[in-house]
């Protein structure tokens, strides 16, 4: 699809689902990594990312494109147009846009192992468990101010 192709798309988009024209550039943007469109606020213009289209597809793209213009026609009416106002929500459910895009195949899931660390009091043997590691020169035990020592380490999963 080129960006003429792209162009005429949201414009159709816009009149057959909204009922108004879109009046500004569509535009593919090759920097956009973790989101399927944006819409600019301050050119008024759209810019979706090639990748949706390549990956998953047509109705994919056309998903973007409506929420895009949620954003776009909000706006420029002056009304709600962030994620988090109603106006924008219901906008949403009447032209059966979607609300978040799709996460993309190639994108890989970075999932890192939760640890716990386990201080306990040398005096008092009372435990303390963190998910950050705490310097012990630095804090005492609460219950009897004696000195903190890395008992262990667990890797939860």
């Amino acid at each position: 699809m080129t960006e003429q192709e792209l162009q005429i798309l949201v414009e159709k988009i816009s009149d057959e689902s909204f009922g108004k024209p879109f009046c500004h550039q569509a535009t593919f943007n090759p920097r956009l990594r973790s989101t399927g469109g944006r819409y600019l606020l301050g050119t008024h213009n759209i810019e979706i990312n090639r990748k949706y289209l390549d990956q998953l597809g047509e109705d994919e793209l056309i998903g973007i494109i409506k929420h895009e213009l949620c954003h776009y026609h909000l706006h420029l009416e002056g009304k709600g147009y962030q994620h988090k106002d109603a106006d924008f929500k219901s906008l949403l459910k009447k032209v059966k846009a979607p609300r978040f895009c799709s996460q993309l195949p190639d994108k890989k899931v970075k999932r890192s192992a939760k640890k716990l660390l386990i201080y306990q009091c040398s005096n008092c043997q009372i435990t303390y468990t963190r998910k950050r590691s705490i310097n012990t020169s630095r804090y005492v035990c609460g219950k009897c101010r004696g000195k903190l020592v890395k008992a262990k380490e667990i890797i939860v999963g």
